[in-house]
């Protein structure tokens, strides 16, 4: 086995795999163990809330944010970001951490949906989607992945304090999107919470697979001594 494929194993494939065996697992809990149980029992009562604080003016915001988490916002950003730090930076490895911490979780996301058959919150629903695929929350796991994901990447290329804390504001972009799906009546608050966890070690694993320096996808080959000797 090469080295290439040796280390998408081992920072990778292995890591993404584990992640999702504890997505299915925290999904099987909440809607076979422990669906009868506090919190569990009375957590719609926060979509409740939503439903019944609702208004035109945070409609249009929650809109706004649940947008900017949908498929082609995230597909279009994240593309438009990749091409701009390679033509910039001039190397691969911020462009390919973005994109596969963005895949790993739509991947993850995808195949906990297939396994985890959840409804949605019993309140109306401000967006037209699926009714069992509620865990967990697709809009927000993106969202993490990706502006998180920015976020270190723009903090680590950036030296003055403050412009490193301002890149870390995109933070508050999955925040709105996690609050956005929730007053929309998309999801459970247990779905988005799940949903930060795989987003955030998405970006975690594709962090320390394509950011660390000390991370050698090819074999280093050092010049053979000369035979002859003066």
């Amino acid at each position: 086995m090469s080295d290439v494929a040796v280390q998408v194993l081992k920072r990778v494939l292995l890591p993404v795999a584990l992640l999702l065996g504890v997505m299915i697992a925290l999904g099987l809990l909440i809607t076979k163990v422990m669906m009868r149980v506090w919190p569990l029992t009375v957590e719609d009562s926060v979509n409740r809330e939503f439903e019944r604080d609702r208004t035109p003016e945070a409609g249009a915001v929650s809109l706004v944010f649940s947008t900017l988490a949908s498929t082609p916002v995230i597909i279009a950003v994240t593309a438009l970001a990749a091409i701009v730090l390679r033509l910039v930076l001039k190397r691969w490895r911020e462009p390919i951490f973005l994109c596969a911490a963005v895949t790993a979780q739509a991947v993850v996301f995808y195949f906990t949906t297939l396994v985890i058959d959840r409804r949605r919150p019993t309140v109306d629903h401000m967006d037209a989607s699926p009714p069992t695929s509620s865990f967990p929350s697709g809009h927000t796991s993106a969202s993490v992945a990706l502006y998180v994901g920015l976020a270190l990447v723009l903090s680590l290329l950036v030296h003055r304090t403050g412009f490193k804390a301002a890149c870390w504001l995109l933070l508050l972009v999955p925040i709105g999107v996690a609050l956005a799906r929730m007053y929309r009546g998309m999801h459970h608050p247990t779905d988005v919470t799940a949903s930060f966890l795989n987003g955030g070690v998405c970006v975690w694993v594709m962090a320390r697979a394509f950011l660390d320096r000390g991370v050698q996808w090819t074999r280093q080959h050092t010049p053979a001594r000369s035979l002859v000797h003066s």
